[in-house]
């Protein structure tokens, strides 16, 4: 029996370290991250219609014209490679923040991918869609890899997924300050024009198995640009660390930050602590098991 409607959970992640590395011959920059999926998602629902086409109704955010939207670009790739025998429409209600950091849009492409396929039959083999993922975004190969921790290199498609860490209770920043990810990287840039090219560093998979080691490695090359252009959003950081988490870093290029912390009574301290001066604060918890 086929599917005529579908659900999916979009969830967003976090990057426990993200390193830049050298900018490529084709204008993109190699990246190397440990990502980490939380339970604050966006849900999308793909239903088939007779005709063709992908039409979309978004609410809890403005992500733009439907034309510019990945989640339909990705839902037309699949229609269009299982011969565009019917049309989909998508609703989708978003929670993540955008422009913040968290992966939302390429999560919801993810989901997008997956779901149109199902109503499909399954048609398109996962290795395919994992190729349309890849040439979407950066980091939608992560979400539709299904894993909730994976390090990634080169633009997001190269992964090796790892076992999640223990759930752990999270605090997520959101600044109203919104960090668009293309100048973030020509931030980067600016700041290395005599520094020369970064290498990967050598990273013992052991100590991905711990918070507590995770904290001492985490970094994100991105904090130093954006905080030095946007003061507001180190005062954020420094208010966050200032509650005592075990990891405390900035997600993707921002502006969103986050805290990991030891235990839920820590975490609904900690947001008691900051109120709402320096943005909205989200309670989240780390995956250890995929969102229904």
């Amino acid at each position: 029996m086929i599917d005529t409607a579908v659900t999916f959970a979009a969830p967003a992640k976090l990057n426990l370290f993200l390193r830049v590395l050298a900018r490529e011959a084709d204008g993109y920059h190699g990246v190397e991250t440990l990502y980490c999926l939380v339970d604050l998602a966006d849900t999308l629902r793909a239903e088939r219609r007779d005709g063709r086409g992908v039409t979309i109704d978004v609410t809890g955010a403005d992500v733009g014209p439907a034309e510019q939207n990945l989640a339909v670009r990705g839902a037309a790739a699949v229609l269009t490679a299982t011969g565009d025998r019917f049309g989909v429409h998508l609703t989708l209600t978003k929670k993540i923040p955008v422009q913040a950091g968290l992966g939302g849009g390429s999560s919801d492409t993810a989901a997008a991918l997956l779901a149109v396929n199902r109503l499909a039959a399954n048609a398109v083999p996962r290795h395919e869609l994992l190729q349309f993922a890849a040439r979407l975004g950066s980091d939608v190969p992560f979400f539709l890899s299904g894993a909730l921790l994976a390090l990634g290199w080169g633009h997001g498609e190269r992964l090796l997924r790892l076992p999640p860490l223990p759930a752990a209770p999270a605090l997520l920043l959101s600044p109203a300050t919104k960090v668009a990810t293309a100048e973030a990287y020509g931030w980067v840039d600016a700041a290395r024009q005599s520094s020369g090219r970064r290498g990967a560093l050598a990273l013992d998979l052991d100590a991905l198995s711990r918070w507590g080691d995770i904290g001492r490695m985490a970094g994100n090359d991105f904090e130093s640009p954006v905080f030095g252009r946007h003061p507001e959003i180190r005062s954020a950081f420094e208010a966050l660390v200032g509650t005592h988490p075990l990891v405390c870093r900035m997600s993707g290029s921002g502006s969103t930050l986050f805290a990991v912390y030891r235990s839920t009574r820590d975490r609904d301290d900690a947001r008691m602590m900051l109120g709402r001066k320096h943005g909205a604060v989200t309670a989240t918890e780390t995956l250890t098991s995929p969102l229904a």
